[in-house]
């Protein structure tokens, strides 16, 4: 669906690489025609992207990915169609912000210790709002000289089988759930999220399940019993059999299906 991109991600995002107006000038010269820009836990950005996206004649949806947790699993959840001026995402924003705020030293220490080396200094000017995520990270140190030869870090460099999209990759493969530099964050539950976002007008999208749930795929039917509208089937990070199953799967529950680069 070259002309449909229901997921990504502007600077706002903190892992993001562009503004939401250059974002709409990209959508516009990859002719796009629908997008959603569904920033990290904030819709600071949605009002910009609409007015921008409106120059080009292209539709925004305004949207939102939410973290939240389901019996223990972190998942992302994605909220379209929604109020983005409802105060109560600011509040969630400034919750999730404070938090990452005050685990950032301990993202980097644990990365340090698994001998990949990076300049505490560079990702802290490189970081928005005092907050570092694992993209920063990734960004500095494939940059840091002393990983020349770090055989960690070989997947992500050109040519490497994680290259495609390297920092989020690298984001993917040590930060997120389970792996080595993960850092228990407090996130509202999946519940709880999928009620905000139904009350606030919008649809409910499971996102990217063949991330979040790997290793958990006997969560999906009690996760679709939350009360979601739809799962986010055709992703970046989807094989063909994954996006087939996750598409019979909202198919089988009576769900929409949408599809999304997660585009940073």
């Amino acid at each position: 669906m070259s002309w449909l991109d229901l997921h990504m991600h502007s600077q706002i995002s903190l892992d993001g690489e562009f503004s939401p107006e250059r974002l709409a000038e990209i959508c516009h010269d990859s002719g796009l025609k629908v997008v959603a820009l569904s920033d990290h836990n904030s819709v600071r950005g949605v009002e910009r992207m609409m007015t921008a996206c409106s120059r080009f004649g292209i539709r925004e949806i305004p949207a939102v990915e939410l973290d939240c947790i389901f019996e223990g699993v972190d998942l992302h959840l994605l909220g379209y169609g929604i109020d983005f001026q409802d105060p109560r995402y600011r509040e969630l924003e400034e919750d999730i912000l404070s938090q990452k705020k005050k685990n950032s030293s301990e993202v980097m220490k644990i990365l340090k210790d698994t001998g990949i080396f990076f300049e505490e200094e560079k990702v802290l000017a490189m970081s928005r709002d005092g907050v570092v995520v694992g993209e920063t990270i990734a960004e500095a140190a494939l940059a840091d000289d002393r990983n020349s030869e770090n055989p960690l870090l070989a997947p992500y460099r050109e040519g490497g089988e994680r290259s495609d999209n390297p920092y989020v990759n690298f984001y993917w493969d040590y930060y997120s759930q389970g792996k080595c530099c993960y850092v228990k964050m407090e996130y509202p539950d999946l519940e709880q999220v999928v009620d905000m976002v139904h009350r606030n007008k919008g649809c409910a999208v499971l996102a990217h399940p063949g991330v979040n749930l790997k290793g958990h795929s006997g969560l999906l039917e009690p996760i679709i019993e939350t009360g979601l509208f739809g799962i986010e089937a055709f992703s970046s990070y989807h094989s063909p059999e994954q996006a087939a199953c996750y598409y019979e799967a909202a198919r089988r529950n009576g769900l929409i299906y949408t599809c999304g680069s997660d585009y940073h």
